[in-house]
């Protein structure tokens, strides 16, 4: 019975989706072809790579430096590092000057080794010491990643909170790392944070999660968070009372859209005018985060890396904004464009048309 339920849900979905595309796709293409842009080459690139439920987010900077965020999953004949491969080919580089680990979970940190036998790697940035021992999987990469440190190819940066990280072209704050926040609002926040109000209450992670390396980058007027893994007991502890992040332009959804972060008191406090969610079919896209999201206020577009089974009908967004549909893996890929006016616009790779968002007044 489960598997003739998947497959009306399935079957649902793509009539659904098929009518969607026929006339919001039509929509996407004159937002891309009317929009006036400044030129690219002064545009910083980000890359949010399908690595199928993990996460790999390419920076590349008009100055020319690249970071990367985090670097998949191991296994799979090489198949996450081969996609973050093709990405920073598409953006014109050979070599990523750091690659930032943000814990050391497997579809984060899992990757390391097999993508830097595939390209230079300059330096690593990670929290520190990994603290989930007693998971094997987590280990395993923790010791991975220890052997790869030892070989001597790379700098290492330990980050901090309240450290700039030296990237040219960007400013990347570390917001949280290993279990420590930033003790003071970044700047331009600081004010009360009215959705801790109605914000639950969350027991304290004990994993590898609430250890996430977050930044906050700021790109001229635009800004972009990302905490990667981040818990919502870490969050309440950063956004309440007061909200030490303020408002963000773009948000990378926190831990692929799964419940047990993304709580209203950050997404609502942040109140991002566009948010990207890299989660994969079967993991991530919970119906209470997505919900969160889609009320938060000022949002103009959430945008999915894939469709959600467990979001089913109700809880994944349209068509267009989705780069990877019910059916076989094709590892398409959001691309972000963007301007130090604040301006940007989202294309999708599988449809291949952009939506195009002016800068913030």
């Amino acid at each position: 019975m489960a598997g003739t339920s998947i497959c009306r849900l399935e079957l649902k979905f793509r009539w659904r989706a098929f009518f969607l595309a026929g006339s919001l796709s039509v929509l996407l293409v004159p937002m891309a072809l009317g929009a006036s842009t400044p030129p690219v080459r002064d545009a910083l690139q980000i890359y949010f790579v399908d690595v199928e439920g993990g996460q790999a987010t390419l920076f590349v900077t008009p100055a020319g430096q690249s970071l990367l965020i985090d670097t998949g999953w191991p296994g799979h004949d090489g198949r996450d590092a081969g996609r973050i491969v093709a990405a920073a080919g598409k953006a014109g580089i050979s070599t990523i000057d750091f690659v930032l680990l943000t814990h050391f979970h497997q579809d984060h940190a899992g990757g390391i080794t097999q993508l830097a036998a595939k390209i230079p790697v300059g330096t690593v940035i990670d929290h520190g010491e990994n603290r989930e021992h007693t998971d094997a999987t987590t280990e395993q990469v923790w010791q991975d990643y220890q052997r790869f440190l030892a070989k001597g190819n790379v700098k290492r940066i330990i980050a901090k909170p309240g450290d700039n990280l030296p990237i040219r072209g960007i400013q990347p704050e570390v917001v949280s790392s290993d279990g420590v926040l930033i003790k003071k609002p970044l700047r331009g926040a600081g004010g009360t944070n009215p959705a801790c109000k109605s914000s639950d209450q969350y027991p304290a992670d004990k994993t590898e999660n609430l250890r996430s390396l977050g930044t906050m980058i700021t790109f001229g007027k635009l800004r972009i968070l990302d905490l990667a893994d981040l818990t919502s007991d870490k969050e309440l502890e950063l956004m309440c009372p007061l909200n030490r992040l303020g408002h963000v332009d773009i948000y990378i959804v926190s831990h692929h859209g799964w419940s047990q972060s993304g709580s209203s008191a950050l997404v609502h406090g942040i109140a991002p005018r566009v948010a990207i969610m890299d989660n994969g079919e079967t993991k991530g896209g919970s119906p209470p985060s997505w919900d969160i999201i889609k009320k938060s206020p000022g949002l103009e577009d959430l945008w999915q890396l894939h469709f959600s089974r467990e979001g089913g009908i109700d809880h994944n967004v349209a068509n267009p904004f989705i780069a990877n549909l019910v059916g076989p893996d094709a590892g398409n890929y959001l691309k972000v464009t963007a301007w130090k006016d604040g301006s940007f616009e989202v294309f999708n790779s599988r449809t291949e048309t952009s939506k195009h968002y002016t800068a913030a007044h």
